[in-house]
């Protein structure tokens, strides 16, 4: 090739013909440049798109009409394997105490106390924030069933998000005696121990929703209160991945300190079995999901 001439080295063989799609390849490669964006986009940013229905559309040369029917929006597939995707082979299903239609109820791991729960959706979604509208409202309908089963037992219950340094949303619900502590007090220590670390934890209005503060993507910390009082912070750079279960394992509140790390909680798995089938019969009484 180094003794070729330009003009050897491009000459194509005699029976090559004219690529017929070179012109409609070119069109499409730049039409389709911001529909790609557009549909990476929706998976990422389904509730800012949901708020922008009804306003202007900013024009990108393309007729507006869709050539497509709107499909329901899958959830966003994992990059690898993921300990809480239901489907997948790592999840520890021994610990699954409840399943719905889009989320599932699960014992933690190294609980806080032998009913701490969490609230998964099925599907892959890394926050509250990200979730679609059916997987909403069937979080809603677990945790105001949990409520009324913790409260059956003379327990209130606390739930917090994490959304940082994690992969699958995991919506931590812990109940705490009545007899331990006032809701008032369970406030405080979230607020003391926050200024405590420098962590600015702010109380949002109680019908506020979390899609209207955060942004899809976006690290942050969520408290709910039996009362309905929500704090959040936004997390901007570092923040104490045990931040929630030091305070609820506090002398303030479950007076557990030894068990603020799930690591030094774990249980052999037949124990774990055992918990597990004790939380399926308790709570199939208010188990919504046998209605359906």
């Amino acid at each position: 090739m180094k003794v070729m001439n330009a003009a050897e080295l491009v000459k194509q063989p005699p029976d090559v013909t004219e690529n017929p799609y070179r012109k409609f390849g070119q069109e499409a490669s730049i039409g389709k440049q911001i529909p790609a964006l557009e549909e990476e986009s929706a998976c990422q940013f389904f509730f800012d798109l949901n708020e922008k229905q009804g306003r202007k559309r900013p024009s990108t040369g393309r007729d507006s009409k869709s050539p497509h029917p709107k499909q329901p929006r899958k959830p966003p597939q994992p990059p690898g394997p993921c300990w809480f995707c239901l489907a997948s082979p790592e999840v520890e299903k021994h610990l699954v105490v409840n399943i719905g239609t889009h989320c599932y109820l699960a014992l933690a791991k190294g609980g806080l106390s032998d009913d701490h729960v969490l609230i998964l959706p099925i599907g892959h979604y890394q926050s509250v924030v990200e979730l679609s509208e059916e997987v909403v409202e069937e979080v809603e309908k677990y945790k105001a069933t949990l409520r009324r089963f913790f409260k059956s037992r003379g327990k209130r219950c606390i739930l917090f998000e994490r959304n940082y340094k994690s992969h699958h949303l995991q919506l931590q619900v812990i109940p705490v005696p009545l007899s331990c502590c006032a809701t008032d007090d369970i406030k405080d220590a979230f607020i003391t121990q926050a200024q405590e670390q420098q962590i600015e934890l702010l109380e949002i209005p109680e019908h506020s929703d979390i899609k209207q503060i955060a942004q899809p993507g976006a690290a942050y910390f969520y408290v709910e209160l039996d009362t309905g009082e929500k704090l959040f912070h936004r997390i901007k750079k570092n923040f104490p991945l045990q931040f929630g279960r030091e305070v609820l394992a506090s002398e303030a509140i479950l007076n557990i300190p030894d068990r603020s790390d799930w690591r030094q909680c774990q249980m052999s798995k037949e124990d774990e079995e055992t918990l597990a089938h004790r939380f399926r019969k308790d709570f199939e009484p208010f188990d919504f999901t046998l209605d359906d």
